[in-house]
Order: structure tokens, then sequence, then C-alpha cells
């Protein structure tokens, strides 16, 4: 059986607004969602759900343990970078620009009522940004849907 991109494309959509149902989106392009663990077990969920997926994680970056590192306090807030080549390429021929917002990336933090969120760039929101064809939205769509697994 033949899935077409279309069917793909539609799938994605589907999937990304029942992932992300308690979703908040700025007008910035930012997506926030709310994660039921701490900052450290967020991030631990995200890692391995992109290992089981064999993506790669290029990066984590803790800014809170770089900041105390220097002396200063700041609420549990970590960044990771991650990403396919698989998926990216085909974004960065088509429109170069994106290579500024890629690999993908995830923000975990805490806010200051102590409540954990993980925060990414709308899929929707980077197509319009880089004038991506919508038929290469899918290879950026899944950010949302691996936000919503590890805040599960």
């Amino acid at each position: 059986m033949k899935i077409s991109h279309v069917t793909v494309l539609l799938i994605t959509i589907v999937l990304q607004a029942a992932a992300a149902d308690n979703a908040v989106m700025k007008e910035n392009g930012i997506i926030d969602i709310p994660s039921n663990h701490s900052v450290d077990q967020t991030v631990e969920r995200l890692k391995s759900i992109l290992q089981s997926k064999e993506v790669t994680v290029f990066a984590l970056i803790d800014h809170s343990g770089e900041a105390e590192k220097v002396g200063m306090k700041m609420r549990p807030t970590k960044l990771l970078i991650f990403g396919s080549p698989k998926a990216g390429t085909p974004l960065m021929l088509a429109a170069p620009s994106i290579a500024i917002d890629l690999p993908l990336k995830i923000l975990v933090w805490e806010d200051g009522q102590g409540k954990v969120w993980l925060s990414y760039n709308s899929p929707e929101y980077l197509k319009d940004r880089h004038g991506l064809s919508q038929d290469l939205l899918p290879n950026i769509a899944v950010v949302g849907t691996l936000a919503a697994k590890a805040g599960e």
C-alpha cells in the first residue's frame, strides 16, 4: 500500500494536534507543553525517546548549571539539540536559511511556580519563516509528538 505525501501530512497534523492538547502557542512561534515530571526526569525521558528512534542528540546545554558555575542562580533550564540528517538535509537543500533553526531544539524549563515546561519552535512557524513547501513539514513536525511524549 502506497501512502501519499498528503496522507502523511494529514496524519502528522492530527497526531501533533492530539499530542499538543495542552500546548500553548505564543505569537512568536514558540509552543509550550506542560510536563508531569521534573526538568531532569523530562530530559531523561526525551533522550530515551530520541535514542529509541535512533535520532542523534547533538548537545545538551544545562543553562542553569552553567549559571551556577559563575555564581548566579537560575531555575532548572536545559536545552536538548537533536536531529536526523535524513530529515534535515532536504529542508536545508530547499531553504538554506533553515540551517539557523536546525538541528531541532526542545527547551525544558521550570517556571516560578515550580511547573516544568517543554518549549519548541512551531513547525508551521519554521515553514513560514523559511518559505518551506508544505510537503517538507513532516520532516520537522515530529517535534511536537516528541515533546508531548516526554512530558506525559
